[in-house]
This record gives structure tokens, C-alpha cells and sequence, in this order.
């Protein structure tokens, strides 16, 4: 039978092996989630996809668990759910997974989708996705593991208009809406007005400003925004603006803004972690009337003013309509250079260039009213001097860190433009091109500023903006705005213009300041700190000290910009009692409690706060540094007010009584607070203190007497202790009482004591049995004795009445007889007058 086992051992080895050799080669198993960390908005949904490669079943559905740890208890795993068990998640979570609130979506055999439609702080931790292994061995990575960081909502999106607006065809509309955010990480903002119509489902996206500054007109508004007619500019740090040159009956509906906030996850891909919109604002727009086809005959005449001109002068060309009731009426006006249309304006007053109608025009596609051609004008031009002008912004200073925006405007256009930015700093010596933009619209980044964060824009034809985000202070200097212009058959005409800007560094900006509510405490209070940030906003490291007495400072704990916190000093002192306690309850303000304080935090607190701002090539780097000044907190022990009953007390037992001692304490100490109890005992007065039992402040028992006395120990709150002598004897009787020790914790000395008490004596005395039992004998028999006598008085008193009740009757039966109850003196029976 043993060899028939080992045999039986030996082939399972071999197959097992043989198993093992023939899988050589194939793909190993690979567990992907996305990297971390990823960053969250509170109450916003979390998407972590997980996906298994290299099982030998590629088309059959595997099977995901997900489990998480928070950042408190790392050492915990959390049971979420599973796609194969209903009943995996733990308590904490199932009612969110039978809510739906948390889902597990498949997308493939072999990846899933996990959401949570609505993160919660407790959200915050690592997950880790694990595909269930059914193929028995184990040849890969089965599980992978990704942060999320769960941050406060601090997008803000308003609207400047809220009364519904009504406006005739033709007119202007301009909207305001102000979008930012306040939060630390980098984030970017993409803002889009949206129109919607009565009767539509959905919105129609009208222009948008992307996440890259760049601009997108909506489907079917494209005409009117490449004709200059739709523009949405950006004022400043939050403020943009939708411009309507001229609204259209179609334009009628409800407007609003829409801001979305992106973050770059570590895999570089861009993720909407937000999305809010502003309140609607509603648009009427009255309608003019149409031609009717039945109108009578039209006259058109078209005159030039002047004929003959020069370029660059002002050319009036009038076009005039004779017929009837033209004030009630509505035209269609269209201007050609020979036969080819150069600009029209439609019923509306809408002015168009729209060549690509000119052939459909001709052909009778496309008709306005009834139309008549005027009779041809000649027009010669000549060339002359050039009337480009420009206006540039005038920026002034700009905080380290913070946007340039400098506006350039060109006027009197006659040509194509070419536009380039440039830059004379106080360590050039001439301006250097920064970056620049040709007539055909091809950009160009000067080599300096590739890796810069710089653009340049086009809200309207006639406009230019160079945008610079995260200025430093090198970047102060006169920037210029230089602007060629070439027209066909002419040479090319160059104008610039120049604005100063400065650089303000954040160091002269930030501001620390700290406070505390109280600089006294008591041991077991709690201990709180404010570390307030006053600048720009900027990501952040506080970083919390103390120094103790004239001992080298301590750094206590750091705060990273991500919210990781990284110990330095005494981690086992401060973290149980000050991590669930550090709070940012608004972006500029930072907390530190410390609970139940020791009488070793008292010292001198300071907070330090760095600014830091990441550079080309995505690290942070300091930017400003300052100190909170320093606070100085002292932890007192609180007065002896330990109070022990002091009053003395006689107890009489027997043998077979249980004796009790109590020792209560009159205090309502703190938590730190610990006591050590002993009871002692004398046999008389005048004798030795000897102390028979101890509780120690860690509950430590010691059993002083050592006599074979049975003890039991009792602490039923924390303020009452008792020992009880169990069947004590005759040697038990003495003087009791008991002495009490307040202790309290010190981290350089340890427990220390504060206070020492004692109560009163207790005079006990236990009696024998024989004692006992002599003493009830003795007051029996003084009972009975007590009793008879009792019973003889009865009788004799008794006696005593008979003998004179049967005096009284012979007395009665023969008068001549002395009475028993007469006077020795006869009574006078004669009656007087008075009688």
C-alpha cells in the first residue's frame, strides 16, 4: 500500500511538471488597471477599468473581485464586490452594490468596468482588481493596484444674466459667464455656450473654448463665426464672453454656459473630473417681415462716391431702391465686381461674402425677393499710403505663476496679416520672437518657448491675444506686437506696437499667519492650531514643528500638495492622535489638533508653508516659502483635587460573614488619569501599618497578605473599588482604610504621580462562633427569666382581685360588717337645708 502511494505521489509530480513544461512559452497572466493616482471630485462617478491577459480560455468570461484600503488602516482590506459573488462586498459596501450605486460592468471576456456613481470621502484609498484564477497553477500577476485621491468640488459657474431678454432680428446680444476653480492640483478649464431650442431635445453647442485655448464653433453656427459675427473672448482669469453681432429668429431659445475641468491622468490621458452649468437665460427675438413674391416693380440704381480714388481711401458704393411702401418692406441687397458677387446683405440686415453662391445665384437656385440689376459704374483705384494702425493692451503686473494675456488690434486692414509676438527682457539687449503667426494661419513657437505654455489666439478678425500661462520673473520685459500686412500688387506694409510688463514674485505676496484659540491647556484637553495662507493660489507644502524647552526644533509631520502626509518626529506620539484630527477646511486654511494633549507638547509650535509651481518639464519647483511666526503652548497637570472619604466607621462580622472594605474616589478625572490602590491594615492603634492588597495603575493585582485569607477584588466603575475577605476570622479584626495614586503619563519620565490620598479607618471586629453563640444562649435565658417574672406578677395581681371581689360580696350580705373600701370616719346621712 505504501508503495502503491509513493507511486501514485511520484506520476502527480510528473504531470504536474510535464504541465509546468509545456505552458513554457505562453503568455504569462498580466493584471492592468489604470495608474494612479487619480484624482476625483467628491460626489462626482469613479471609473477603474481592469483588464487579464494570458489565460488559456481567452474567450471565456473571467471573473474580477475588487477590494480597497484606506489610507488610516492600510493593513485592512475591504471586500467591494464581485462578478461572481452577490454577498462578496462587506457590510460598508453591499447596500451601495444592491443600490446599483456601485457597479461591475463587463466589456469584454477579459476586462471589466468598476463605478461608483457618487464618491465619498471614505472613497479615498488604493484599489486593487483581482482576476479569480480557475486554471489551478498560478503563473503571473493576478491582481493590480491604483490610488485614487478623492478632492473637494471647487469649480464655480455663474452667469452674468438672469431676466429673460428680447431682441429685434439684426440686433447685438453679449452674455458674461464666470468660470474657476480653486483647486491645488493642475487643472485645466474648457468653457462652451450651448443654445437650447423650443421643441429640442438637446442643446446645440454654439462656440467653446477647449481645455489647449482653442476655438470650436458648433455645427451650423460656422458661417457666422468665420464672418466675425460669433466670438467668445476671455477677460482675465475667469470672466468669458459670447458676442452676437447680429441674432437670428433661429438664435431664439435658452442660453447657458458650460464649464468642464480636466486633469491629466499619470497615463497622460485628459479626464473630465467635473462639469457644471451656469443658470439659462432666455431669448426672444422678433422677426422681421418678408417680401411677398406679388410686390410691385422695383427701381435699383447703384452710384459710386467718389469714382476716381486712390488705395487705401474710403470707397461709398449706394445701391438705391425705388418702389412703394419701402419703409414696410424687407430686401436682399447683393454688391458684384463684374459677375462675381463680393458681399450681400439678406432681409435681416445681415451682411455675408459668400462666393460660392455666385454660380447658384445665376442659375436661378437661389432667390431673394424679386431682384433688378442696376446699370454698371466704373470705379478706378490707385494706390496710396498705408492706414494700418494698431492698439495694444496695456498689461501692467502679473503674479509669478499667474496668465499673460496681452490683446493686440489691428485697424485699417487692407490685406492679409502675418502677426509676431516678441520679447526685449532686462537680460536681452533686442527684442526675440516668441511666437508668430503667418498670413496662410500657420503658427510658429520660438525655440525658447517650445516648451512653454504659449498660443496665440483669434477672437475676431481684427484681433490677436498672446496667452502665457505660468509666467516667471524672467519673463518681465516690453513685449511687442508686430504686424506686417501684404496685398496683391503692393508691397508689404509693418507696424508694432508695445506694452511693459512686470512680474511680481509670489515671495513678496504670500502670507503665513498662525493662531491659536487658547496657549493654555490642561492635560487631557485638546490642543488646536491654525496655519492660514494669504497670495495667489498655488499647490503647497505645510509643514508643521515644535521645539521643546532649549532642545533642537522637531519637525512633527508634512503635508504634500497631493495630501500625503510624511512623519518625522516621534510618528508613534503624535499620528494615533492627530491623523482622523489634520483638516483643510477651505483651500487657504490648515489645521492641526492635537487630542488629549501630554504634558510634553507643551513648547513652541510654527508652521512652515512652501509654494511650489511645476516647470517645463513637469517638476515642482519652489516658488515661496514663509514662516507662520511661532505660538507658544503650555501643557499644565491639573490640580490635586483627588478626594477620598475621610470619615471612620465601626463594622461588626462573624465567621461566616464576607467582610468588605470600600475605597471610592470623589473625582471626575481626566482620561489620561490612572490610580493605584493598595488597603492596608493595623491590629491596633498604636501597631505597624502593614499593606495587604494593591491594584496597580496597569490593573496589576498583588496579594500582600500572605495569610491564607481568601480575597476577592471589585472595581465596578471607575471611581469605586472594594476588597472583600472572604470567611474572614477573629485575627482579621484591626483598623482598615486606604491610600489612593493619581498618575498621570509623561513621555521623559514616564507615568509620573500627581496626587496621593487616604481614606478613613474602618474598626472591624469578628467574632468566633463560641462568642457568638454564648451571647445568643445568654440573652435567651434573660429572656425566659424576664418572661416568668413576668408571669408570677400576673398571678399575684390576678390573686389579689379575687380575694377582694369576694370580700366585697360578704360585706353586702352582712352590714354589720366593716367595709372593705369605707373611711374609718362614718358618713352623716341627715340633709341639710341646701339639700
Amino acid at each position: 500500500m505504501m508503495s502503491c502511494f509513493l507511486l501514485s505521489v511520484w506520476r502527480s509530480s510528473l504531470i504536474l511538471c510535464l504541465g509546468q513544461l509545456l505552458r513554457c512559452g505562453e503568455a504569462r497572466v498580466n493584471t492592468e488597471v489604470q495608474a494612479g493616482p487619480l484624482y476625483r471630485v467628491l460626489g462626482s462617478p469613479l471609473y477603474i477599468t481592469c483588464s487579464v491577459s494570458g489565460f488559456r480560455s481567452e474567450n471565456t468570461d473571467k471573473h474580477f473581485e475588487f477590494r480597497m484600503t484606506k489610507p488610516s488602516n492600510p493593513n485592512f482590506e475591504i471586500q467591494i464586490i464581485s462578478s461572481h459573488e452577490d454577498t462578496f462586498g462587506y457590510s460598508s459596501h453591499l447596500i451601495r452594490v444592491i443600490k446599483n450605486e456601485i457597479t461591475l460592468k463587463r466589456l469584454s471576456p477579459n476586462s471589466v468596468r468598476f463605478e461608483i456613481k457618487s464618491l465619498q470621502k471614505t472613497d479615498e484609498g488604493e484599489y486593487e482588481c483581482t482576476a479569480v484564477n480557475l486554471e489551478g497553477a498560478y503563473d503571473g500577476e493576478y491582481s493590480a493596484k491604483t490610488v485614487v485621491k478623492v478632492i473637494e468640488d471647487s469649480l464655480s459657474v455663474s452667469s452674468s444674466a438672469f431676466t429673460p431678454l428680447s431682441l429685434n432680428e439684426g440686433e447685438a446680444l453679449t452674455l458674461t459667464c464666470l468660470a474657476s476653480s480653486s483647486t491645488s492640483q493642475h487643472t485645466h478649464l474648457s468653457v462652451a455656450w450651448y443654445l437650447h431650442k423650443d421643441g429640442q431635445e438637446d442643446a446645440q453647442p454654439i462656440i467653446s473654448l477647449n481645455r489647449d485655448f482653442t476655438l470650436s464653433p458648433g455645427q451650423g453656427f460656422e458661417r457666422r463665426h468665420q464672418a466675425g459675427l460669433i466670438r467668445l473672448d476671455k477677460w482675465g482669469e475667469a470672466s468669458y464672453s459670447l458676442k452676437m453681432a447680429e441674432v437670428e429668429p433661429s438664435d431664439q431659445g435658452r442660453f447657458y454656459c458650460q464649464a468642464q475641468e480636466w486633469i491629466q491622468d499619470p497615463d497622460g490621458s485628459w479626464y473630465i473630473i467635473i462639469q457644471k452649468n451656469a443658470e439659462e437665460m432666455a431669448l426672444t427675438v422678433k422677426a422681421t417681415e418678408v417680401v411677398e413674391p406679388s410686390s410691385p416693380s422695383l427701381a435699383v440704381e447703384i452710384s459710386a462716391q467718389p469714382a476716381a480714388l486712390q488705395e487705401g481711401q474710403e470707397l461709398m458704393l449706394s445701391c438705391n431702391i425705388n418702389t412703394q411702401d419701402v419703409e414696410k418692406r424687407f430686401f436682399s441687397v447683393a454688391w458684384l465686381k463684374g459677375s462675381v458677387e463680393l458681399a450681400r446683405i439678406g432681409p435681416t440686415g445681415v451682411l455675408t461674402v459668400a462666393p460660392e453662391y455666385s454660380v447658384r445665384q445665376k442659375n436661378g437656385e437661389l432667390r431673394a425677393g424679386e431682384a433688378k440689376d442696376s446699370s454698371p459704374q466704373r470705379v478706378s483705384i490707385s494706390a496710396t499710403e498705408n492706414r494700418l494702425s494698431i492698439k495694444m493692451q496695456q498689461a501692467g503686473n502679473v503674479t509669478e505663476g499667474g496668465g499673460l494675456h496681452l490683446s493686440c488690434k489691428v485697424d485699417g486692414v487692407q490685406g492679409q496679416l502675418s502677426v509676431t509676438w516678441q520679447l526685449k527682457s532686462a537680460r536681452m539687449a533686442s527684442f526675440t520672437e516668441i511666437i508668430s503667426i503667418s498670413q496662410e494661419g500657420v503658427t510658429e513657437i520660438a525655440e525658447e518657448f517650445v516648451s512653454r505654455k504659449v498660443r496665440v489666439m483669434r477672437p475676431a478678425t481684427d484681433n490677436f491675444t498672446l496667452e502665457l500661462d505660468e509666467v516667471t520673473l524672467s519673463d518681465s520685459g516690453v513685449y511687442q506686437c508686430a504686424v506686417s500686412e501684404r496685398k496683391p500688387n503692393s508691397k508689404s506694409h509693418n507696424q508694432a506696437q508695445t506694452t511693459t510688463v512686470t512680474v511680481i514674485s509670489v515671495d513678496t505676496l504670500m502670507g503665513v499667519s498662525l493662531i491659536s484659540r487658547k496657549t493654555r491647556v490642561t492635560v487631557g484637553e485638546k490642543l488646536e492650531l491654525m496655519c492660514r495662507v494669504r497670495g495667489p493660489h498655488m499647490p503647497v507644502t505645510v509643514t508643521w514643528s515644535v521645539q521643546r524647552e532649549a532642545k533642537t526644533p522637531d519637525t512633527i509631520l508634512t503635508l504634500s500638495p497631493d495630501g500625503t502626509i510624511s512623519w518625522s518626529a516621534d510618528q508613534n506620539h503624535y499620528q494615533l492622535r492627530v491623523e482622523i484630527r489634520l483638516s483643510r477646511p477651505t483651500q487657504k486654511s490648515f489645521y492641526l489638533s492635537i487630542q488629549k494633549a501630554h504634558e510634553e507638547d507643551s513648547g513652541t509650535y510654527w508652521c512652515q508653508v512652501d509654494q511650489y509651481q511645476l516647470d517645463n518639464e513637469a517638476h515642482w519647483q519652489l516658488k515661496a516659502s514663509d514662516s507662520g511666526g511661532a505660538i507658544k503652548l503650555s501643557v499644565k497637570v491639573t490640580e490635586n483635587n483627588l478626594s477620598i472619604p475621610k470619615e471612620e466607621a465601626e463594622m461588626n462580622t462573624s465567621r461566616n460573614q464576607d467582610l468588605t472594605i470600600p475605597c471610592n474616589i470623589n473625582k471626575q478625572s481626566s482620561h489620561e488619569s490612572k490610580f493605584q490602590v493598595t488597603w492596608f491594615w493595623q491590629k491596633e492603634i498604636e501597631t505597624k501599618q502593614r499593606p495587604i492588597f494593591t491594584v496597580y495603575r496597569n490593573s496589576t493585582l498583588q496579594d500582600r497578605f500572605g495569610e491564607n485569607v481568601r480575597l476577592r477584588y471589585d472595581h465596578p466603575d471607575p471611581s469605586q473599588f472594594s476588597l472583600t475577605f472572604l470567611n474572614p476570622g477573629p485575627e482579621n479584626s484591626g483598623l482598615y482604610f486606604c491610600e489612593v495614586e493619581e498618575w498621570l503619563p509623561s513621555l521623559s519620565r514616564g507615568w509620573r504621580k500627581v496626587a496621593v490620598e487616604k481614606s478613613g479607618h474602618f474598626n472591624v471586629s469578628v467574632l468566633t462562633e463560641g462568642d457568638a453563640n454564648a451571647d445568643s444562649e445568654c440573652s435567651t435565658r434573660t429572656y425566659i427569666i424576664i418572661a416568668i417574672v413576668i408571669l408570677i406578677v400576673l398571678v399575684l395581681v390576678l390573686l389579689l382581685l379575687v380575694v377582694t371581689m369576694c370580700r366585697s360580696k360578704g360585706s353586702l350580705g352582712n352590714k354589720s360588717g366593716p367595709s372593705l373600701w369605707g373611711e374609718s370616719v362614718p358618713m352623716n346621712t341627715s340633709r341639710s337645708g341646701d339639700d
